[in-house]
């Protein structure tokens, strides 16, 4: 192996440690739903809303971390969002008050995400490859952030059990500041090292106008806000919804496991076959299953094998949406502005986090069930998969035309 594709190599394998980290780090938040819940006497909504708040500034905040990344490069973006994602859990494991988790958990941890997850590291995976090799680069680095969920989560859960949620926090801290070092291996990856014969001399305000007057990328952004939707209510109402039904805590840990282990292949092959067939099809047969999926899982008497058969085939399409959507941005728009312009993208997913989780919190203290947000889930996600048949995965015509000359 030569020393350049040696270098490579460690720079994607930290990329994708990096991204385990910051996965699995907010994945394990639902675990600390109930004993935050019941130290302060709150109801669900509470830290719920915590939560929400976490997704929607995440979403917020991305398109901004996006930028900086194209601009400054990945290395400088993620060290000071690990900073930040550490301080996040800090707060929250100090917090006296429902204002200072809401700051902890919410605000600095959503920024801390933005940071050092999807939308500025799979960006930088991308401009590390041959074209040829995007799509299974994504699809990597997404299955990547499911090993974490499968590997954090327990961890998490394990250092709940043994020394109560604040201090399990300030463990979980300490994790989020081995991200730094995880970075340091992308200090080259810029926009300006992108592959290929694209334009670049686009700027910021040049690919603003062009996105947001292309009604297909508008599509792409409706369809992700049911992706964050549906993944934002599971993490993290998942564990409480089992629990009132009676299953042990134990079982939430191994569905979330499950989905977190088979998620890994739901990203590989959705990453290999966005590179082989059509990116918006693949979503609409996503976001179909995911419909069918909920339906039967509600419909179905509830037993420990129906639920651990429902994360098995949630993980197979649980992250399997970010190849295909991702790529559709670089596809479309070319990689020079990708940060910037699939964070918009996430900010429209996290909106639909925000909107899962406020709402199973708020519904459940409201109705005492979380049914109708589960059946408004699978009605959604059914709409959804309609909507991406209408999409045209064309490079936009000044690509085309530049590619062309």
């Amino acid at each position: 192996m030569s020393q350049p594709v040696r270098l490579l190599s460690i720079a994607v394998a930290f990329a994708c440690v990096l991204l385990a980290l910051n996965f699995g780090l907010r994945s394990s938040m639902g675990f600390f739903m109930a004993p935050i819940s019941d130290s302060f006497g709150y109801g669900r909504e509470v830290f719920a809303l915590s939560l929400a708040l976490q997704n929607l500034w995440w979403g917020l905040t991305q398109p901004i971390a996006g930028a900086l990344s194209d601009r400054f490069g990945t290395l400088k973006t993620v060290l000071a969002g690990s900073v930040i994602y550490a301080l996040g859990l800090y707060v929250t494991a100090n917090a006296d008050s429902a204002t200072a988790l809401h700051i902890g958990s919410g605000f600095l941890m959503g920024m801390g995400i933005a940071a050092t997850g999807f939308g500025v590291v799979l960006p930088a995976m991308a401009r590390m490859v041959a074209p040829e090799k995007r799509a299974f680069a994504l699809g990597l680095g997404s299955a990547a952030g499911s090993a974490g969920q499968l590997l954090v989560v327990p961890l998490a859960q394990e250092f709940l059990s043994a020394y109560g949620w604040s201090s399990a926090l300030l463990l979980l801290a300490a994790c989020a500041l081995l991200m730094m070092v995880c970075a340091l291996p992308l200090s080259k990856s810029s926009a300006s090292s992108s592959a290929g014969n694209e334009p670049q001399g686009q700027t910021v305000k040049e690919a603003l106008k062009e996105a947001s007057a292309y009604s297909h990328y508008w599509l792409l952004v409706a369809g992700f806000f049911v992706c964050g939707f549906q993944l934002a209510f599971i993490t993290v109402h998942m564990p409480a919804f089992l629990a009132d039904k009676g299953f042990a805590p134990e079982v939430a840990v191994m569905c979330l496991a499950l989905i977190g282990l088979f998620n890994i292949f739901g990203c590989l092959l959705s990453g290999s076959w966005s590179g082989k067939y059509s990116k918006k099809m693949l979503l609409a047969y996503i976001y179909g299953l995911r419909a069918v999926a909920i339906a039967l899982f509600m419909w179905w008497p509830m037993s420990t094998a129906s639920v651990y058969l429902f994360a098995i085939a949630t993980g197979v399409l649980w992250l399997a949406t970010v190849p295909p959507t991702s790529g559709l941005v670089g596809q479309m728009f070319g990689l020079k502005h990708m940060g910037m312009l699939y964070g918009i993208v996430f900010l429209s997913h996290q909106v639909g986090s925000f909107c899962g989780v406020w709402l199973g919190g708020y519904l459940y203290d409201t109705t005492g069930s979380y049914d109708v947000v589960w059946w408004s889930a699978s009605i959604i996600a059914l709409a959804t998969a309609v909507i991406h048949i209408f999409i045209d995965e064309r490079p936009v015509a000044r690509i085309r035309e530049a590619l062309a000359a």
